[in-house]
């Protein structure tokens, strides 16, 4: 629960506290972190807000989640009528109310930043607990009074109905049952269910526990587990289709193949990079780039998504510097960059990258490769209806041997000699030329 539906205590955190040793009414509320101070949950001493910053910074479980709350003005406290702190919101609990085998009264609070998320996750710990009450399955709700004076009871615990057709769950599972069988399966699933009065149709009562069945498709994979997987009776499609390849991957390998028989070797790299590859290795801001950046990166060397592909090659050829030169190199794969027009806030290219590595710059390599290139594109040198390049600036290459590549008047590429000090940055030695571009005008 906490990793999945409260990503992490991110959008809610949940606190349990023995009631007997705290008062009402409770407030929620936030303060400076020099205000706050409390013996934290397990510990036998009182430390202000940012001793327990600094102290958790080393426990391997807490020290995941500092990042919340921790450059915050004010961070989130939960006191009693008494001014007892039972927990600091989302990082720990207070040692005061803390459950042990006496206790007999379980109060239990879940701050967020998504209310749907924090009432979800309410309800199910509510009715796993209210299982082991003295009286089985009864809870006592709460007033939450907020600040604008408006007041709501929770939990909810709310029930729904859903009206779904037998022949609906039969036709997408691939079974055929009655009506009264398919019942049977969804109740196994803890979907109390019967069926409707034309006898088709099946009334689902959905309970709180089961926040995942959101639309009548969860209802229909619900009965597909029950009945299980393995006794689907597997058919013949009665529909016909044959399989195309995605266009674009089907010119990316046609490129492989004919980039490898012009002597060029195809290099994989990481999809994600450091910033530094990116920018500082590049000689350009990492502001500029548009990159997708990782939140809570585990690694250094995985904090970006890569915005262009020559980085990768160039780390390749530096792991194998004892490979006889010269050392020719392609990589063919997408990059991704921030487009706020997309519902995901980013978009993939397909790019087009080939280095050449040798003692000399090898210029007249790359750009071999590109006319080779325009030619299995069938894309004929000229301004107008062909390609052409002209010269162009860029910090990453050698001044006055860069050049950018246009489709007419558009431009969709990069070719030059690097320049030494990326060279360096990237722990080579010799020159190294570079070809970049995108390929998805040519489908």
């Amino acid at each position: 629960c906490s990793s999945d539906l409260c990503r992490r205590r991110t959008l809610v955190a949940i606190g349990t506290h023995d009631l007997d040793t705290i008062a009402g009414p409770f407030t929620y509320t936030a303060r400076p972190p020099s205000d706050i101070k409390f013996k934290p949950l397990n510990q036998s001493v009182e430390l202000t807000a940012k001793e327990m910053m600094d102290f958790y910074r080393a426990d391997s479980h807490l020290k995941h989640y500092l990042h919340i709350i921790e450059n915050k003005p004010v961070y989130p406290v939960i006191y009693d009528s008494n001014g007892v702190v039972l927990s600091m919101p989302p990082i720990i609990n207070g040692d005061h109310s803390k459950i042990s085998l006496n206790t007999r009264n379980v109060f239990i609070e879940c701050t967020a930043t998504d209310l749907t998320k924090a009432k979800i996750a309410l309800d199910i710990l509510v009715t796993m607990f209210s299982e082991y009450c003295e009286k089985p399955f009864t809870v006592e709700a709460a007033e939450v009074i907020y600040p604008n004076g408006k007041t709501c009871i929770l939990p909810e615990l709310p029930y729904r109905k859903e009206l779904v057709s037998t022949d609906v769950i039969n036709k997408h599972v691939g079974i055929c049952e009655t009506p009264a069988s398919v019942a049977r399966l969804l109740t196994r699933m803890y979907l109390k269910t019967q069926v409707a009065e034309d006898g088709q149709h099946l009334e689902i009562e959905i309970p709180p526990t089961r926040a995942d069945i959101i639309h009548a498709c969860d209802i229909v994979e619900d009965a597909a587990i029950a009945y299980g997987f393995n006794n689907i009776e597997m058919t013949i499609p009665k529909t016909y289709t044959i399989a195309n390849q995605f266009p674009l991957n089907k010119l990316t390998e046609l490129l492989r193949q004919d980039l490898a028989a012009a002597g060029f070797t195809e290099a994989l790299t990481f999809a994600l990079c450091s910033e530094e590859d990116i920018a500082s290795k590049l000689c350009v801001d990492i502001s500029v780039t548009k990159a997708v950046h990782i939140a809570n990166p585990k690694t250094a060397e995985f904090q970006v998504a890569r915005t262009t592909l020559l980085p990768g090659l160039l780390k390749t050829i530096a792991a194998n510097k004892k490979m006889p030169l010269p050392m020719k190199l392609f990589e063919i794969s997408d990059i991704v960059v921030k487009d706020s027009t997309k519902d995901v806030g980013a978009r993939n290219y397909r790019h087009l990258c080939a280095v050449y590595y040798n003692k000399n710059p090898g210029f007249e390599v790359i750009h071999g490769l590109l006319d080779r290139i325009m030619q299995l594109l069938n894309v004929q040198p000229g301004k107008e209806n062909g390609y052409s390049i002209k010269a162009a600036g860029d910090a990453a290459f050698f001044p006055g041997r860069c050049a950018e590549i246009f489709a007419g008047s558009k431009s969709f590429g990069k070719l030059g000699v690097l320049h030494p000090d990326v060279i360096t940055k990237f722990d080579l030695t010799m020159p190294c030329s570079a070809l970049e571009i995108t390929i998805e005008p040519f489908l």
